[in-house]
């Protein structure tokens, strides 16, 4: 496996369903890919993906993961894993009412557990997964800043959290002299969905990224990281219906948009997305499960689009 590509890719590939949906070897496959077209970033979770496994709990992907870079002595130096706390289930069943959460020492056991499965010392990036109020943020804060002064993690971001709670986590962590949370992961497309709904998969209020939180995060100079941004496929694959929360008249607009502007290119509607994303500043986490799904999303970070484009893409509500 080498790098071919001597530039960064912007995108991020996403492993949740590596060992459970993704078999091992095309899991492999797609992480050989991604590092040859420049893949920088992998990001994965301590639950992944409790769901779909064999035992209703998570750490397959994690596992897959560290078989990977053991096969791949050369991988850890090119690759930065980003992996999430937070949301496994106590047991089999009991997410959402009973998961880890984000105490200090639910913290501390699922990184000691993350670190075993992936077979690393160090956590480039732990996100907290999803918002945990029966814990003070200042209390997961501490802990965090425990992990980053030993050098077991790097940098902390945020999934599914409020605005306000980042602010306020970012506000104590300054306070103590630790490293503040710098990343937002929230779902993220091109179409927008009916208000007061969620897309499927998305099980939390603030999982979705508003005008709020990206207001907030270009401001405060956090990276935004989007999961799902494809729809599944949904916007180049006719048997894939777009979900049903997507379904009010201002979808229409920016579909046809959409595809003016991929058709105008001679790209798949996808690509556009991806590129109209990261003309946003976000950074997208691409999902699938074949390496020539993979090699067409990567090709999207090079477009470049146009003021007019980019005007045009904004336009329809």
């Amino acid at each position: 496996m080498t790098n071919r590509n001597a530039s960064a890719s912007p995108l991020v590939l996403g492993a949740m369903s590596f060992g459970t949906l993704v078999d091992e070897e095309t899991s492999f496959a797609l992480l050989d890919r991604f590092v040859e077209r420049g893949g920088i970033w992998i990001d994965t979770a301590d639950c992944y993906s409790f769901w779909v496994s064999d035992t209703g709990q998570g750490g397959a992907s994690e596992e897959v993961l560290g078989r990977w870079l053991a096969a791949r002595p050369q991988a850890r130096a090119q690759v930065r894993i980003s992996t999430k706390v937070g949301a496994e289930p106590l047991w089999p069943g009991s997410w959402p009412q009973h998961r880890t959460g984000l105490s200090p020492r639910a913290i501390r056991a699922a990184v000691d557990g993350s670190l075993a499965r992936l077979g690393v010392d160090r956590i480039d990036l732990l996100w907290l997964h999803q918002e945990d109020r029966a814990v003070a943020i200042e209390e997961t804060v501490d802990a965090l800043a425990a992990l980053t002064a030993d050098g077991t993690v790097s940098r902390v971001g945020a999934s599914n959290h409020p605005a306000w709670r980042i602010e306020r986590a970012r506000a104590h962590a300054r306070s103590i002299g630790s490293v503040p949370i710098d990343a937002f992961q929230l779902n993220s497309t091109y179409l927008r969905t009916r208000p007061g709904t969620l897309p499927p998969g998305v099980a939390h209020p603030f999982g979705v990224l508003s005008d709020e939180q990206r207001d907030f995060a270009l401001a405060n100079g956090l990276e935004i990281w989007a999961y799902t941004p494809l729809l599944s496929g949904a916007y180049d694959n006719p048997a894939k219906p777009v979900p049903p929360v997507y379904d009010h008249p201002g979808t229409a607009g920016r579909l046809a948009v959409l595809g003016e502007v991929a058709a105008s290119r001679g790209v798949g509607r996808g690509q556009i997305v991806l590129a109209w994303q990261l003309a946003r500043g976000i950074r997208p986490i691409l999902g699938g499960s074949r390496v020539d799904q993979l090699d067409v999303a990567m090709d999207a970070a090079s477009i470049t689009l146009s003021a007019d484009e980019i005007t045009l893409l904004d336009g329809p509500v």
